[in-house]
């Protein structure tokens, strides 16, 4: 069954979408993640928001989708994928476009990386995945390129080791155009978000509608099993996902133990769950929107 966003959209006031909705931000440079998402908490007033993903405040900008109220839950789940940039690499020294191509193919694939030291994150080496690193254009020592990796990957620290191999290199901009299901295509600045809510605060807030993405979006992302109504106030409750409670038995088919899923009631979201798939349980609960 998929999931009607645009029905689930129109059924619910703009005060319910506030509750629960994501907001594909244009983080600008000069101001930081958490700078941004407060921004969007005070002039919304909504109780809690959180960025969906750590951007350098100062050389990068770029897609940073902001969850609002209890869409804050489904961090965990929208975050960790992949992500596309486009971005400056300078050279320290120029050198033919086929020679860096090559060096540029050893940083394809699973690669092992060291976060920078201001980085939020524990300094341990890991591993990630680049999936792609192209070559847009040259410009002299300027190397426009685009890239899409693993979540969690450090592309300064790729131009860096790029640079360790041919002579010195520094990543001078970044943007990022893509955050899993949140893309450059549909995205918004600060200051159309500010005109958005200016113009719903005199009762017109259709800009303010049209910024705003439900949270049943997890659905696009995570797979969906679906319940019987009988058994929706259980759920809601906190209850497992038994064997009995699921409408169609071919959608838990193709599942793998610990996978996350999401569960619906016709088109009512009712949470976020890690597949069992024993012989009773299906799923437990993870987060229940009650």
């Amino acid at each position: 069954m998929n999931i009607n966003l645009e029905k689930i959209k129109s059924s619910k006031s703009t005060e319910e979408l506030l509750k629960f909705s994501i907001i594909n931000i244009d983080k600008p440079l000069g101001s930081t993640s958490f700078q941004v998402s407060q921004f969007v908490k005070n002039l919304l007033g909504v109780n809690k928001t959180s960025h969906l993903g750590t951007l350098d405040p100062t050389i990068v900008s770029g897609v940073l989708p902001i969850a609002l109220g209890r869409a804050c839950r489904l961090s965990e789940y929208l975050m960790h994928r992949d992500k596309t940039y486009v971005g400056i690499m300078r050279l320290h020294r120029e050198i033919k476009k086929e020679d860096l191509e090559k060096v540029i193919k050893e940083f394809i694939g699973k690669i092992k990386q060291l976060p920078p030291k201001r980085s939020r994150v524990k300094r341990a080496i890991r591993e990630r995945e680049v999936k792609s690193f192209k070559i847009l254009e040259i410009d002299g020592k300027d190397i426009l390129f685009e890239t899409e990796v693993q979540a969690g990957t450090y592309i300064r620290k790729i131009c860096d080791d790029i640079g360790k191999i041919i002579g010195g290199a520094h990543m001078l901009e970044l943007r990022r155009t893509k955050a899993g299901f949140f893309t450059e295509d549909k995205i918004y600045t600060l200051y159309q978000l500010d005109k958005a809510v200016e113009d719903y605060k005199k009762r017109s807030d259709f800009a303010l509608r049209d910024m705003l993405v439900p949270g049943e979006v997890i659905s696009q992302i995570l797979p969906v099993i679906n319940i019987n109504k009988q058994v929706l106030k259980k759920c809601l409750a906190g209850s497992p996902i038994f064997l009995n409670f699921i409408l169609k038995e071919e959608e838990i088919k193709n599942l793998e133990k610990d996978e996350k899923i999401t569960v619906f009631c016709e088109e009512s979201f009712v949470g976020c769950y890690k597949f069992i798939g024993s012989s009773s349980i299906i799923a437990v609960p993870e987060f229940v929107y009650n």
